[in-house]
């Protein structure tokens, strides 16, 4: 599904944001991507959503080159940073009719999985609301359904549970495992170490832009807590 080969992007002459990362992102796979702020996971995040440039490296989705094919690439991906930066002067239906014409989605199909979803993290109240007037919580709702609305293969979030209420963030961590079984695949930063160890098949930990750990989780932590793991390899690597 992804699979990202020597990808090292650099800002300025000697700063290396992303320093020689590999590693591959499979279908079903729910992908913890953790590391300490300033440690490279949004540059990546960025850079295979197709919406930053690279030095080197090969980022390809479904077999398709980031670079080389970028339409075909971004047709399956969603994509949500840290702070979703919508557009405030459209209400919430209205947003994401938008998003459901840019991906070409069907009226019908539109309509079934903004109710299914909108519904599932109780927005439909809220969805004819101007979207300047709405909480952050919610605004990162809204920012989820719209990622949903086309059935992605591979979803991109950058810190996705920063926001939600309880409720919220369980839903959603059920909408990812009811994906995942469907084929599609997560790969998601996350400081929530505790969330990541219970839902992720899979764990990355970077610092200083240098991938450190990979690989399935239980193989990874071993008999240790991914806490404890962390603190360990972010201390000495």
């Amino acid at each position: 599904m992804l699979t990202i080969e020597h990808l090292t992007k650099c800002y300025g002459s000697d700063v290396k944001a992303v320093d020689d990362l590999s590693l591959t992102v499979m279908p079903g796979d729910i992908y913890g991507f953790i590391g300490h702020n300033g440690a490279g996971k949004t540059t990546t995040l960025r850079a295979v959503a197709g919406i930053l440039s690279f030095e080197s490296g090969t980022i390809r989705v479904d077999g398709k080159s980031i670079t080389e094919d970028p339409i075909a690439c971004k047709r399956e991906i969603a994509y949500i940073p840290d702070n979703p930066d919508l557009y405030e002067h459209l209400t919430g239906i209205q947003y994401l009719n938008f998003v459901a014409d840019i991906y070409g989605v069907s009226a019908s199909d539109r309509d079934e999985r903004i109710k299914k979803y909108a519904d599932a993290f109780e927005m439909t109240p809220r969805l004819n609301d101007l979207i300047g007037s709405c909480s952050h919580g919610m605004k990162q709702k809204i920012a989820l359904i719209s990622a949903l609305i086309h059935n992605p293969k591979l979803l991109l979030l950058d810190e996705p549970f920063v926001g939600l209420d309880p409720k919220a963030a369980h839903t959603l961590k059920a909408f990812m495992t009811e994906l995942c079984k469907n084929g599609s695949a997560f790969f998601f930063s996350t400081h929530v170490l505790e969330v990541a160890e219970k839902l992720c098949n899979k764990i990355a930990i970077i610092k200083n832009g240098k991938l450190i750990a990979a690989g399935e989780m239980d193989k990874v932590k071993g008999d240790a807590s991914l806490e404890t793991l962390f603190l360990e390899l972010t201390e000495h690597a």
